[in-house]
């Protein structure tokens, strides 16, 4: 942005640091197991998620007022 175009390299590597120092405390954890865990908690919620079973008629917010006709 712009932001980043008035800071001196120093400032921006600092900025870099301080972001690094931030993630390295971060708990990792394996993929094998937490990839399993997000797929079970997304098979779980299956039965609830509008993307999968979709949103009735009446409850959805964004279906169109009226229609329109050409003529």
């Amino acid at each position: 942005g712009e932001m980043a175009q008035d800071m001196t390299e120093k400032e921006l590597l600092k900025m870099e640091l301080d972001q690094l120092k931030k993630e390295v405390k971060n708990e990792r954890q394996m993929v094998s197991k937490t990839g399993k865990e997000i797929k079970e908690y997304i098979e779980s919620m299956a039965g609830e998620d509008p993307l999968l079973k979709g949103v009735p008629e009446d409850k959805n917010p964004f279906k169109e007022k009226g229609g329109c006709t050409v003529s």
